[in-house]
């Protein structure tokens, strides 16, 4: 006589629960991504880079990549363009001539976030920038 109280409709085989835990992986491991770098359709955050002193020179930064966006200096002015492509949302690398690839399927972007090269036809989003009282560059990035 089994001693388990449990009822037979709560009990999972090894089978059944490998299952389980692989699709609870899955779907914790679809939320991080999700949830990590990107803010919700619709909503927006503002991130703090730093010192605008900071960009001196012109040309493309990268250093705010996986937080969603390229700081691009041009003369006095600041753009932040997405880091995801338009076409699949891919996090899009930049290059040396301060252009921007797509590694999954292969879209170019020029310098102002104008597609070059699809499977992409959208132009990436430009993020609002500004600059605080302590001259820091502020960039609002929404979903």
């Amino acid at each position: 006589m089994s001693a388990d109280p449990s009822p037979e409709c709560c009990q999972i085989d090894r089978r059944g629960f490998l299952l389980l835990t692989a699709t609870a992986v899955v779907a914790a491991g679809c939320e991080a991504v999700h949830s990590g770098s990107n803010p919700a359709p619709g909503s927006a955050r503002v991130v703090d880079a730093g010192p605008a002193s900071g960009y001196a020179n012109e040309g493309v930064y990268a250093q705010y990549r996986a937080l969603g966006f390229f700081l691009v200096r041009r003369g006095s002015q600041f753009t932040a363009l997405s880091s995801l492509c338009t076409h699949r949302h891919c996090k899009l690398d930049a290059e040396a001539d301060h252009t921007f690839y797509c590694p999954c399927h292969g879209s170019t972007f020029d310098p102002t976030g104008k597609v070059t090269e699809g499977p992409a036809k959208r132009p990436l989003p430009v993020f609002a920038t500004s600059t605080d009282a302590r001259g820091h560059l502020l960039v609002t990035v929404t979903g």
